[in-house]
C-alpha cells in the first residue's frame, strides 16, 4: 500500500477523496490553481501545491505540473476524481512511466473504452446489446446520412472522445443532419481535441439507467446495483436515485450481469459505470462506459454501505476486492440532487459570486458533499456544482419527502448568486417523478412550460414575534 496520495482535482470530489484517504491512514496532497488557494480541500489536505492559473488548461489539465507535484511531495499514487484528467489514458500512462500509481483502470483499457465507437464494437462482441448505428467513427457527413437512413430517424450524433453530456446532438430528420454533423464535429474538436463522431438511433421517451461495477486486478468483478439518472438537462444529470424505481427484478438482474460481463471482457480494474438507455418497450442498450468515479456515486454508497473510493484505492494498491457479490445488499432508497450555482429562470446560466451565507441541511440520513463555505467565491472558471444533497430512507416515497425537506433547509446567499434548489423541488413534486413514470424528457417539458408565478411577499411579523421558520433570507434561491 502506498502512503501518500495526490488528489488531482478540485471542489467537492477532491475533498471527498481526501477524506477516505485520511480514514485509510494515507497522507494527502492537494493540487490547486491560484483561484482555489483557499479551497476546502487545500485546508484539509496534509500538503498543498499550487500548479497554475485559474484556467483549467494551465492547472488541473496541466499534466507536467501535476506529475512534478507528485514527485516533489513523495506521492506514490494519484486519484483523478471525475472530470479533468480522470479518463485521460495519456495521463495514466505518464503516471505509470514515472512510477506513480494511477487510481483507475489501465491506460490500455481507458484507451479502448474512451473511444466510444470502438467501445460499442467491443461490448457487442461481449454480448451486450448496443443501439443500431455506425460501426466506427463516421468518415463524412455523407456516411452519416447513409447510416441514419439505414437505422431510421431520430438519431443522435456523439463525439468519439465525448463525455460529461457534451458533444451530442439529436437529429430528427435528414434536413438537419449535415448542419448538426458539422456543428457537433466543431464542438468536439474545440472541447475534446478530437472531431470524430459516431451515430446511433435515438430512443424517445427513454430512461437512463446505469450500473456501478468494481473490479480488481485478480479477475474479480462485482456490481453494486443500478441507478436511475433520467432527470437531466441537455444530457447533464440533475437528480439520481438508487435503486431504479419501477424496474422489474428480472430486467435489473439482466442489466447488472451484462455490466459485469462487459467489464470482465476487457480486463477492467477499478470503479466504472456502464450506462444504458431503457426503451419504453423494456429493451435496454449500452450507451457508454465511464472509466472513473461518477458524480452520483453517493446514492450507491447509501444503499449498499460500501465506500466506493476506498475500494478504488485498495484495488489500485493491488489488493483483492474486500467484497463479493453476495456481500452486496441494496437496502432502502437513496436520492441525490445536484445543487448548482445557476439561474433556471435565465436558461440555467451560471451565477458566480461571493458566498455570504452557506448553511447545509441536517437531520437523519442526510449527507451533503460540498466544498462551499461562507466567504468562498464561486468562480467563473469551473463547473457550477456547489453541493450534492443525498438522502436515504426505507422506501422511495420517504426518500423523496426527506430530500424535499433537506432542500428546504439550505440557506445560500451571495451577491448575484442563484441556485437550482427551487427548480429541483418543483421537479420532485411533479406527478411523473412521484409515480416514477418520468423519462429523460421531463426537464425539457418543465422548461417549456410558463414559469411559476412568484409568491407574494409575506406580511411582516409583529414586533417581537418570532420569524416564520419557512421564510428564507433575501437572495436565497
Amino acid at each position: 500500500m502506498f502512503s501518500t496520495v495526490l488528489v488531482a482535482n478540485r471542489g467537492e470530489i477532491a475533498l471527498r477523496v481526501a477524506r477516505t484517504c485520511r480514514e485509510l491512514g494515507l497522507r494527502t496532497v492537494a493540487v490547486h490553481s491560484t483561484a482555489d488557494r483557499d479551497s476546502a480541500v487545500v485546508r484539509f489536505a496534509d500538503e498543498a501545491v499550487q500548479i497554475g492559473p485559474p484556467a483549467a488548461r494551465g492547472s488541473y489539465l496541466n499534466i507536467p505540473a501535476i506529475v512534478e507535484a507528485a514527485q516533489r511531495t513523495g506521492a506514490q499514487a494519484v486519484h483523478p476524481g471525475y472530470g479533468f484528467l480522470s479518463e485521460d489514458p495519456d495521463f495514466a500512462e505518464i503516471c505509470e512511466e514515472n512510477g506513480i500509481t494511477f487510481i483507475g483502470p489501465s491506460p490500455e483499457v481507458m484507451q479502448q473504452l474512451g473511444d466510444k465507437a470502438a467501445a460499442r464494437t467491443l461490448m457487442a462482441q461481449a454480448g451486450l446489446p448496443v443501439l443500431p448505428g455506425s460501426t466506427g467513427a463516421l468518415a463524412s457527413s455523407a456516411e452519416a446520412k447513409e447510416t441514419a437512413q439505414q437505422v431510421g430517424y431520430p438519431v443522435i450524433l456523439k463525439a468519439v472522445a465525448g463525455g460529461g453530456g457534451r458533444g451530442m446532438a439529436v437529429v430528427r430528420s435528414a434536413d438537419g443532419l449535415v448542419r448538426a454533423y458539422n456543428e457537433t464535429r466543431a464542438h468536439a474538436r474545440a472541447v475534446f481535441g478530437d472531431d470524430r463522431l459516431y451515430l446511433e438511433r435515438y430512443v424517445e421517451d427513454a430512461r437512463h439507467i446505469e450500473v456501478q461495477v468494481i473490479c480488481d486486478r485478480h479477475g474479480a468483478a462485482v456490481h453494486l446495483g443500478e441507478r436511475d439518472c433520467s432527470v437531466q438537462r441537455r444530457h447533464q444529470k440533475l437528480i439520481e436515485e438508487s435503486p431504479a424505481p419501477n424496474l422489474p427484478d428480472s430486467l435489473r438482474t439482466e442489466m447488472c450481469e451484462a455490466a459485469v460481463r462487459g467489464a470482465k471482457a476487457v480486463g477492467y480494474a477499478g470503479a466504472g459505470t456502464f450506462e444504458f438507455v431503457l426503451a419504453p418497450s423494456g429493451e435496454f442498450y449500452l450507451m457508454e462506459i465511464n472509466c472513473r468515479l461518477q458524480v452520483e456515486h453517493p446514492v450507491t454508497e447509501m444503499v449498499t454501505g460500501i465506500d466506493i473510493v476506498r475500494e478504488q484505492i485498495l484495488v489500485a494498491a493491488g489488493l483483492p476486492l474486500s467484497i463479493r457479490q453476495s456481500d452486496v445488499v441494496v437496502r432502502g432508497s437513496s436520492v441525490e440532487c445536484r445543487i448548482n450555482a445557476e439561474n433556471p429562470a435565465r436558461g440555467f446560466v451560471p451565477t458566480p459570486g461571493p458566498l455570504t451565507e452557506f448553511v447545509t441541511p441536517g437531520g437523519p440520513f442526510v449527507r451533503v458533499d460540498t466544498h462551499a463555505h461562507p466567504g468562498w467565491t464561486i468562480g467563473p472558471d469551473y463547473d457550477s456544482l456547489l453541493a450534492k444533497a443525498v438522502v436515504w430512507a426505507p422506501d422511495r416515497a420517504q426518500a423523496v419527502a426527506r430530500m424535499d425537506r433537506a432542500l428546504s433547509e439550505f440557506r445560500i446567499d451571495g451577491r448575484g448568486v442563484r441556485t437550482t434548489i427551487d427548480f429541483l423541488r418543483r421537479t420532485l413534486a411533479r406527478p411523473e417523478f412521484r409515480s416514477a413514470t418520468h423519462t429523460t424528457g421531463l426537464v425539457d417539458t418543465m422548461t417549456a412550460e410558463p414559469a411559476p408565478a412568484a409568491e407574494p411577499a409575506p406580511a411582516p411579523a409583529p414586533e417581537g414575534a418570532p420569524g416564520r421558520a419557512e421564510e428564507a433570507p433575501a437572495g436565497v434561491s
